[in-house]
């Protein structure tokens, strides 16, 4: 898991598909606000560390699960 752009889109990708997939989520967030709420993404020894639960716009458990899960998908 280094730093790759094709990653970083495709955790991007998935981020969109998660804020569609919770229609409500558009009365409260917009699709790109809620992509900049785990972007830019951070780094350690060239590995990109997991997203913490946004303080700003604290997500319901199961879509902060979701956004954990394209992350893991994305990065391995």
């Amino acid at each position: 898991m280094t730093k790759d752009p094709l990653s970083a889109s495709l955790f991007e990708m998935r981020l969109v598909e998660i804020h569609r997939k919770h229609p409500w989520l558009k009365y409260d967030i917009t699709e790109d606000d809620f992509v900049a709420l785990f972007f830019p993404l951070k780094y350690k020894n060239g590995v990109p560390i997991r997203p913490d639960q946004p303080p700003e716009f604290p997500l319901e458990r199961n879509i902060y699960l979701s956004v954990l899960v394209a992350f893991k998908q994305s990065f391995t």
